[in-house]
């Protein structure tokens, strides 16, 4: 894995793009090298689960609300900017969901379908489900980036 070899730094500023908690990409970064891209995920789940509320604040406050595709009709960017809007308001960060395995044909479903179930929940509730997405998404993220390099 080209990720055991480059410098902390440039290791810690790839991981941001993963997770933007600058703990969690130090903590990560810091624990190279890994044998396996398993090994890393697990250190970046056990990372993403001892996060501090402020850095879990940071991470959330840098994820920003996924738009609908560009062919999507105008209704439909319409009715994720109001969800979005709302959930915003209601939570004070973006709307995060991890959407491995979903069809590019059902993402905006399972986007507006999330959210409206995610309202409902009590802000500590949420805070934890967020929390619990951002840790897929960071996953997503490093698959992705790990096979790219």
């Amino acid at each position: 894995m080209r990720f055991n070899a480059v410098a902390a730094g440039v290791a810690e500023e790839l991981l941001l793009f993963c997770c933007r908690s600058r703990r969690w990409a130090e903590r990560v970064a810091a624990h190279r090298p890994y044998p396996t891209l398993d090994a890393l995920l697990a250190a970046a789940d056990e990372a993403g689960y001892d996060l501090a509320a402020a850095d879990l604040d940071e991470a959330l406050a840098a994820e920003r609300s996924a738009a609908p595709h560009p062919d999507a009709p105008p209704a439909a960017h319409t009715a994720l900017r109001a969800a979005h809007a709302a959930y915003e308001s209601r939570f004070g960060h973006a709307f995060v969901i991890s959407l491995d395995g979903v069809r590019p044909a059902e993402r905006l479903d399972q986007v507006l379908a999330g959210i409206r179930s995610r309202l409902g929940n009590e802000p500590e509730e949420e805070r934890v489900i967020a929390a619990d997405e951002l840790r897929r998404l960071a996953r997503s993220r490093l698959t992705a980036g790990i096979a790219a390099s």
